[in-house]
C-alpha cells in the first residue's frame, strides 16, 4: 500500500470542475490582481468565521507582517512568542527589527505554556504571539487575560489553524489581530502562496488594507510604508470552489485523527487536545523515543512522516544574537527530539489507517 501525506492530488480531482471552472473564469476576464473573487472570498471567510473584518493576503508570513504593521511594532520593540514553532513566527519579528522573546511550550499540546509569560515581560513587550501548533489554538482566555492585565496586544499565528475552535468560536475571533496561511498543505490551501488577516477593530481593519497594496489609501496616494502583499485572484477562485466542503473536511479530519488515536499501539503519545477547544488537524504528531529508526522502517513501507520541527527556534543559527542556548527550553527540545507527523488529510480511508498504525506496532516489536 502506497500512503500519499497530504493527497493533493485526490482533493483536486475531487473538486476539479468547480475549481477548474473558477479559474477559467479569471482567465477568460483577466482580472489577475485584485478581481470580484478576492472581495467574494473575503466576505466569506467573514461568514465562516464570524469575524468582522477578513483581509486576504499573500501569504501567512506577510499576514504576520501586516499585523504586527497595523499594531505600529518599533524597532527594539519585544514580542513573546514559542521557539517550537516554523521559522516564520519569530523571522516575521526579526524582520519588523523587533526582538522575539521566547517561552516554552506545554508538553501535551506543544503550544506556548501561559503560565511562563508574565516572567519574561519588560518595559519593552507590546505583544504575545501564540501559535496554534499542529491545528489547535493554546489557551487565549489566560493569554488575554496576561495581555490585558499587561496592556499588551495580541497577535494570534493561526497558520495551521483555520477553522479551529476555542470555547466554541473559530480561532480567527481571538487576539486583537489573527492570522492564517492558505499554502497548499495548509488544512484550508490555495494552488501558491495565500494567507489572511482576520479582525474586530475597524481602525486595524483600515490600515492592513492599505498596508497590503503599499500603504496605499487611494491610487498613487500613499498613507503608510507597506508592502506588495495582495492576494492574486486565481489563488482567491480555487479557495471559492474548496471552502463550501470545508466544514465536512474539518469533519474528516477529525475523524482522521480518532481513528488514529484508537489505533496507536502502547508506547506511542498521541496527540492532545484540550475539552475547550477543537483542532483544524494540520498534523497528525506523535511522540515516540525511537523516532529516527521508525522513520526508516515506515519509509521503507511507502509511509512517508515528517518531523515539525527538529531544531527549535531559539538553537537556530540566525537567532544566536537572542542569547539563549542548549538547555533554554527543556520542553521545547525534548518534544523537537520525539515529534513526528503521521500523513493527515481528510481522504484517508480507514484501511490506510490501520495499515499505517500496524506498521507504527510493527516499529515495537
Amino acid at each position: 500500500m502506497s500512503i500519499n501525506f497530504s493527497n493533493l492530488q485526490f482533493q483536486y480531482q475531487k473538486y476539479k470542475s468547480d475549481i477548474d471552472a473558477n479559474i477559467q473564469a479569471v482567465l477568460d476576464k483577466s482580472n489577475y490582481i485584485a478581481g470580484e473573487e478576492v472581495n467574494n472570498l473575503e466576505r466569506e471567510l467573514k461568514g465562516f468565521t464570524g469575524v468582522k473584518h477578513a483581509i486576504t493576503c499573500s501569504s501567512g508570513t506577510d499576514a504576520l507582517l501586516l499585523a504586527m504593521m497595523a499594531l505600529d511594532i518599533q524597532p527594539g520593540d519585544e514580542i513573546i512568542t514559542t521557539p517550537f514553532t516554523f521559522i516564520a513566527t519569530a523571522e516575521a519579528i526579526a524582520l519588523m527589527k523587533a526582538r522575539p522573546v521566547f517561552v516554552d511550550i506545554e508538553l501535551d499540546t506543544f503550544n506556548m505554556d501561559a503560565n511562563l509569560i508574565e516572567a519574561v515581560i519588560t518595559d519593552k513587550t507590546k505583544a504575545i504571539m501564540p501559535v496554534s501548533l499542529y491545528g489547535q489554538p493554546a489557551d487565549m482566555n489566560s493569554i488575554q487575560s496576561i495581555a490585558d492585565k499587561h496592556n499588551l496586544k495580541v497577535i494570534v499565528d493561526g497558520a495551521q489553524s483555520f477553522g479551529s475552535t476555542y470555547n466554541g468560536k473559530t480561532d480567527s475571533n481571538f487576539g486583537d489581530i489573527s492570522t492564517t496561511s492558505f499554502f497548499p498543505t495548509k488544512p484550508l490551501g490555495c494552488y501558491g502562496d495565500g494567507g489572511a488577516v482576520f479582525t474586530n477593530n475597524n481602525e486595524y481593519a483600515e490600515k492592513i488594507k492599505m498596508m497590503r497594496v503599499h500603504g496605499q489609501s487611494k491610487q498613487y496616494q500613499h498613507k503608510y510604508i507597506g508592502l506588495c502583499g495582495r492576494l492574486d485572484t486565481i489563488q482567491a477562485a480555487v479557495l471559492l470552489a474548496k471552502l463550501p466542503h470545508y466544514k465536512q473536511e474539518l469533519k474528516n479530519r477529525q475523524k482522521v485523527a480518532n481513528l488514529y488515536t484508537s489505533s496507536m499501539p502502547d508506547g506511542v503519545i498521541t496527540p492532545t487536545i484540550k475539552l475547550d477547544r477543537s483542532s483544524a488537524w494540520a498534523q497528525y504528531t506523535i511522540r515516540l523515543d525511537n523516532r529516527n529508526s521508525a522513520q526508516i522502517k515506515l519509509k521503507d513501507n511507502n509511509i512517508p512522516t515528517a518531523v515539525y520541527y527538529p531544531v527549535p527556534l531559539h538553537l537556530q543559527k540566525c537567532f544566536q544574537y537572542l542569547g539563549y542556548k542548549q538547555g533554554s527550553f527543556l520542553v521545547a527540545e525534548q518534544a523537537s527530539k520525539k515529534v513526528m507527523s503521521l500523513p493527515m488529510n481528510p481522504l484517508l480511508t480507514k484501511g490506510q489507517i490501520n495499515y499505517i498504525a500496524a506498521q507504527v506496532k510493527e516499529c515495537f516489536l
